[in-house]
């Protein structure tokens, strides 16, 4: 039987994608979002613990197609934001690795190392992957689904792809100065317009600035998965004042793009300084033993931005938007 970690992958994927290497490091790192994309695609995921350190474990459960199945991670090594080492499992409920569900001799356990580099502004994610502690069966059962393996990743990582472009595209053109505001950053299961054009006929007052930015007016680009028609018409972007300046703004976030809306995860206050220096010393200030989902960074949409629930679990985010002068 193998069991060391050094070996020939047998699995190796390489993905790209627009986005800062802390920005794709940050989608494993929390529950939240592993939840929203990963998984094969159209089956949800509900995150049972998530222990995101090294010797830390991701236990989960993916339901869909008739099946209920659950799965383990055991992190080995994490060195952010470009190194996950990790060893994937199913298990049962309780958390115990188990035998497949599936009709062949797999592998109880599979060691991965997952690294993000900086290509050319973007990042280059490779993930590879090999069984441990196995025998010459299961091993060769592990290689010679090798092609469905590839497909099942890149359904997976489609997901992550539109949750990345659906998360850090939002806060967009619409500002003009950088004059502090405090906005409301709400999610909708697909019916933002209807949610909206609601809170327009209370409150009496028109969209802002370019009025609703659907999916289809973001250019596509190289290796984009594509949207189906119903996605492409979701709103990606409204902005509504309301009452004393206060704006409202909103983005569908579709379970067909990986996202799971729930009560607590469908809101956030957006502050928005007036300086990068105001916006670390509120992020910093704020964040004093809540829980960091996205540290303070310049973002490739031209903000500097963070993300965070507080000690009290309320969830902020800090946006301090890039102008010329």
């Amino acid at each position: 039987m193998t069991d060391q970690t050094d070996q020939k992958p047998v699995l190796r994927i390489v993905r790209y994608f627009n986005a800062p290497k802390e920005v794709v490091f940050e989608a494993f790192a929390n529950a939240e979002a592993m939840a929203e994309w990963w998984g094969p695609a159209g089956m949800p995921v509900t995150v049972k613990s998530f222990d995101f350190i090294s010797g830390g474990k991701f236990h989960y459960k993916i339901e869909g197609n008739g099946q209920t199945m659950w799965g383990i991670f055991r992190y080995v090594t994490i060195t952010r934001p470009e190194l996950v080492e990790f060893i994937s499992s199913f298990s049962d409920e309780e958390g115990n690795v188990c035998k497949s569900p599936f009709p062949m001799d797999f592998p109880l356990e599979i060691y991965n190392e997952l690294t993000l580099t900086d290509s050319n502004g973007r990042t280059t994610l490779t993930l590879q992957g090999h069984p441990i502690n196995a025998t010459p069966e299961q091993e060769a059962t592990y290689a010679s689904i090798n092609a469905n393996m590839q497909e099942g990743f890149k359904g997976t990582f489609d997901q992550l792809e539109r949750y990345l472009e659906s998360r850090f595209r939002l806060q967009q053109q619409l500002k003009t100065d950088n004059k502090a505001r405090v906005n409301t950053y709400l999610n909708f299961n697909g019916n933002t317009e209807e949610a909206f054009n609601f809170y327009r006929s209370v409150f009496k007052t028109e969209f802002a600035g370019k009025g609703i930015r659907r999916f289809s007016d973001v250019p596509a680009h190289d290796g984009q998965p594509p949207l189906s028609d119903a996605d492409k018409n979701l709103i990606l972007h409204v902005e509504l004042p309301i009452l004393g300046g206060h704006i409202l703004m909103a983005t569908d976030a579709p379970e067909s793009m990986g996202f799971k809306i729930t009560p607590g995860n469908n809101m956030h206050i957006c502050l928005e300084p007036e300086s990068k220096e105001e916006a670390d010393r509120i992020f910093d200030g704020l964040s004093i033993d809540g829980v960091v989902e996205m540290p303070m960074q310049d973002m490739f949409f031209g903000s500097y931005y963070g993300a965070f629930a507080d000690k009290f679990g309320v969830n902020w985010m800090v946006n301090y938007i890039h102008r010329e002068n």
